[in-house]
């Protein structure tokens, strides 16, 4: 398999995509922009996020693995590169998100990851917002590996946080408990504040993992301005 970026398909050269690649990404797609179409969206503390955005500025933002699904559809078209791994579940994933306006890194913190952590600094260094999962694609839940850090400190890039509540949900029995608004729910985006990742040294970044964690757990309730 070939890992790139692009912007016009899926990343990842799949020669051969099995049939519960082929049906599951339309049927996955058709579900999901069915439930998205009641669900009601707002968010907090978003003011200085959009201010970074409309500027141009490198952003890596971080997400729990659980959250991707209201997430990718809240935040559709907007090129946004999102780190997927490369199992077959994340073929799917990849080719979903790419459907939704986004473009796709392959790889994790476990396969294809220095390539990956290139791409990433590549992307936020030419002025891209970079989207990563820091507990995937496998866990454990909510752990954040440190890669995720190391990638914004190389970059000069901000960390900006995203963290969903949801008033009606289903949960799968995954080790992810990931995320699915229920009809008509109310999705709620917590926004932190832009955070530059100090020091020079990739120790130095990786000393910070706890720190990006507790904010990754904060429900912002800041309104937006």
């Amino acid at each position: 398999m070939t890992r790139r970026s692009d912007a016009a398909g899926p990343a990842g050269d799949v020669t051969r995509v099995d049939w519960r690649v082929r049906l599951g990404v339309p049927v996955g797609l058709l579900v999901l922009r069915t439930l998205a179409a009641t669900w009601r969206f707002r968010t907090r503390g978003a003011a200085r996020w959009r201010a970074d955005d409309a500027a141009g500025m490198p952003t890596l933002m971080a997400l729990w693995h659980g959250h991707l699904l209201p997430l990718g559809y809240f935040m559709r078209n907007r090129g946004i590169e999102i780190l997927v791994s490369e199992h077959r579940d994340g073929e799917v994933i990849a080719r979903v998100l790419h459907r939704l306006g986004h473009r796709t890194i392959r790889g994790s913190t476990t396969r294809g990851g220095a390539r990956a952590l290139a791409e990433m600094i590549r992307a936020l260094k030419a002025g891209r917002t970079v989207a990563i999962t820091p507990d995937g694609p496998r866990g454990p839940a909510r752990t954040m590996a440190p890669g995720v850090l190391v990638a914004a400190q190389r970059a000069g890039a901000t960390v900006t946080t995203l963290y969903v509540t949801v008033n009606r949900a289903w949960r799968l029995k995954s080790w992810d408990s990931f995320m699915i608004p229920k009809p008509f729910a109310t999705v709620t985006v917590h926004f932190g504040d832009p955070t530059r990742v100090t020091g020079s040294t990739p120790a130095e970044a990786e000393a910070q993992v706890a720190r990006f964690e507790a904010m990754l757990a904060e429900r912002r309730d800041v309104p937006d301005v």
